[in-house]
């Protein structure tokens, strides 16, 4: 079974490092700063086989290349955007399988937020790393891509079981829960989380990771019924 851990860095970033005691083998998912990554892993005595990138913005791509040069990682990123991602030497597809530490990681295609965002699903471990496509009741910003990519991404995210846990790489839940509560302030649900994330930002504790199952419940832009209704919500967070 994996280990996963999380790293706090710059002002709301997550990143996450996967490793397995068995094989003594370590990945770390979009590294936007090397220096906690590699104090992190000198502490716990690991090296780093993988670099695994979600998509190509620096906040989850500046540290590859010192970790690489450090640690002698292989870097993974999505091959039609291999040009944005620094240092990449591994290029996978939509659909295909590849083993990171041990474990078997599917590639979901998500784009949306870019044009080549990915996400990491790990059957067995039931999770998911889904860089910035999804938040804890929110979603990334359509920089790149449409709405409708950004809304099929997010169907396809809930098509997964619903106890799939998602470690997105941002804490972003009590802004986004105060603005989903704009929309839908009967919904207990999300009243009851509203409560919880404050208790936890009030402690400095993290929220994430989230699940499929408590989004469909709270996240608006999970919850829109067709693509009209999720970007007329996006448009609204945009600007709140």
């Amino acid at each position: 079974m994996l280990e996963i851990h999380q790293i706090s860095i710059l002002k709301d970033n997550y990143v996450y490092v996967i490793h397995n005691n068995k094989s003594d083998e370590t990945a770390v998912v979009d590294p936007g700063r090397a220096d906690p990554v590699l104090h992190f892993l000198q502490e716990k005595g690991w090296g780093c086989d993988y670099i695994i990138n979600t998509h190509h913005h620096w906040d989850h791509t500046d540290g590859n290349a010192e970790i690489k040069a450090k640690t002698g990682a292989k870097i993974i990123g999505f091959a039609n955007d291999s040009h944005r991602i620094p240092e990449i030497d591994i290029k996978i597809q939509e659909g295909e399988e590849l083993e990171i530490c041990g474990s078997k990681a599917k590639i979901l295609f998500l784009p949306g937020h870019t044009l080549g965002h990915i996400g990491y699903y790990f059957a067995k471990e039931k999770a998911l790393f889904s860089g910035d496509v999804i938040f804890a009741m929110g979603c990334g910003r359509l920089f790149e891509g449409s709405a409708e990519q950004a809304y099929g991404s997010l169907q396809k995210i809930a098509k997964l079981p619903l106890d799939t846990k998602i470690y997105c790489a941002h804490e972003y839940s009590l802004d986004n829960a105060e603005f989903a509560l704009t929309l839908n302030n009967d919904n207990r649900d999300l009243q009851y989380r509203y409560e919880n994330v404050k208790k936890l930002r009030e402690k400095n504790k993290p929220t994430i990771p989230t699940n499929i199952a408590i989004e469909l419940k709270t996240n608006p832009f999970l919850r829109a019924e067709n693509v009209d209704e999720f970007a007329r919500v996006r448009k609204i967070k945009d600007n709140f």
